[in-house]
């Protein structure tokens, strides 16, 4: 067995952004790890979920099931692999990506915000994809529905390149009302999971895949949030990134706007108004 082969089966079976696998594996590799948990050399009462899933998981399945998905499998090292995403205390073990992987490469924008977004909040996020695509940046956000889907859609009406990073497996439409969106994604842009094929969307798996949609990014913008939202996460974990936090204000009682207030407020977020100020704040932060 080879490093890609073991990665695939360890991908397979351990959660996305799990601190202790993701630092093993990155810093002894792949193959190294997969024959310890083989060969006894975890423990094998505390991971014997673990231990009996890779023993009953073949490499011809796990490869068959993402070929299947129409999809490809990235591991580090690959020519495409976004090697941003290193930069993250638990690294993904591999990716699952589909459409042109060569977008996960291009100096993007993460734009991210409520799922009940209002009127402003759909056509700021749809001004800002557009205004960032017409400096030739890539959009990134997570195909959910409000902010992330006004942001995919800015993007590819401006006919730019949009990556969508999604909580569930590559086949699972989820929500299944973006089925559209993502086929129009995959046209210039890409789908992305850390996830297998055929597997739900569970909540644990949101918070995991905010911090890709902040590492795959230059910069995030947050659009509408609330005073607790996922994307106040995302903002967080672009910020540990040691990458620009972007804000938009809204109206002071306006809900939807808590969350961008609460950043801004607590100076983690610098407020921004026009496309031109972000620009000008990302190069000067850089």
């Amino acid at each position: 067995m080879n490093e890609r082969e073991a990665r695939a089966v360890l991908f397979s079976a351990i959660e996305g952004g799990h601190p202790f696998w993701m630092a093993e594996i990155f810093s002894q590799g792949a193959l190294k790890v997969l024959e310890k948990l083989q060969g006894g050399g975890y423990d094998r009462i505390k991971f014997n979920k673990l231990i009996t899933t890779i023993s009953t998981t073949t490499v011809d399945h796990v490869f068959s099931v993402i070929e299947a998905a129409q999809a490809e499998l990235l591991i580090p090292g690959d020519p495409l692999w976004p090697i941003q995403v290193e930069d993250l205390v638990a690294p993904p073990i591999a990716l699952i990506v589909k459409g042109n992987l060569e977008a996960l490469s291009m100096q993007s924008l993460a734009i991210v915000g409520t799922r009940n977004p209002t009127n402003y909040g759909a056509r700021i996020a749809g001004d800002f994809a557009a205004g960032f695509v017409d400096r030739e940046w890539g959009i990134v956000s997570g195909g959910a529905y409000g902010i992330d889907s006004f942001a995919h859609k800015g993007a590819l009406i401006a006919e730019g390149i949009t990556v969508a990073v999604i909580a569930s497996g590559i086949d699972v439409n989820y929500p299944v009302g973006n089925t559209r969106l993502f086929a129009e994604i995959c046209e210039s842009g890409a789908i992305l999971t850390e996830v297998m094929p055929g597997r739900p969307a569970i909540p644990a798996r949101f918070l995991t895949r905010n911090r890709l949609i902040a590492a795959l990014s230059v910069a995030t913008l947050v659009v509408e949030a609330a005073f607790r939202s996922g994307s106040l996460r995302t903002a967080r974990d672009a910020a540990e990134l040691l990458r620009p936090v972007m804000a938009i204000p809204g109206a002071i009682n306006s809900p939807t706007s808590e969350g961008c207030h609460r950043l801004i407020g607590e100076r983690a977020a610098e407020i921004v108004t026009s496309v031109a100020d972000a620009v000008e704040f990302v190069g000067a932060n850089r």
